[in-house]
């Protein structure tokens, strides 16, 4: 009796070993950076500009496609690649768009720009409206020992840029330059 008990959980065993773990859920795939940028031909923005105390209305359309770049009203030029979306000297967002990605863009000799994906899937609100599932990027340009230009640009999944607020970083003071939110956007249907 003692053996076959013993084949028994010898056999039970071995099934128990080869059982498999209930499998978790993989964690969402992180949006792409392309999903926070409209580079469709017709679509618009107005933001409300604050710089230094002056206040003025700036309106982006953009206006056509050149060798894959969308070319806006204000001469810029975006493509979405494979690692994210970027101007002619810059990437403005990366992939993986997650909390802690980090990249540098070389502009010129004399400026470097870090950046950072300080904030995912936050809500923000503008004149334009509340939106939600928002990447926060931040990006500082050293101007000296002391100083730096530290820009904070929210993006909206297929809206876009809705908010820029730019500072100056003195030491621990911290002193407002300009500030841009979206008043109205118009997506192509």
């Amino acid at each position: 009796m003692n053996a076959l008990v013993l084949r028994l959980l010898l056999v039970f065993a071995a099934g128990c070993a080869t059982a498999q773990a209930p499998v978790a859920a993989a964690p969402p795939a992180a949006p792409r950076a392309a999903g926070f940028f409209v580079l469709k031909v017709g679509t618009g923005w107005e933001y409300e500009a604050q710089m230094l105390g002056e206040k003025r209305t700036l309106s982006v359309s953009l206006l056509e496609t050149q060798d894959g770049f969308a070319i806006d009203s204000t001469g810029a030029r975006l493509l979405a690649d494979a690692y994210g979306v970027r101007d002619q000297k810059r990437y403005l967002l990366r992939d993986p768009v997650v909390a802690g990605t980090k990249w540098t863009n070389i502009v010129s000799p004399s400026s470097v720009e870090a950046y950072e994906i300080i904030a995912v899937d936050q809500p923000v609100e503008t004149p334009a409206g509340t939106f939600t599932g928002c990447v926060v990027v931040e990006s500082r340009n050293r101007i000296d020992g002391q100083r730096a230009l530290v820009n904070e640009m929210t993006l909206a999944p297929g809206v876009g840029i809705v908010k820029v607020v730019t500072a100056l970083v003195d030491g621990a003071r911290r002193v407002p330059q300009s500030e841009l939110r979206l008043v109205r956007f118009k997506p192509v249907p």
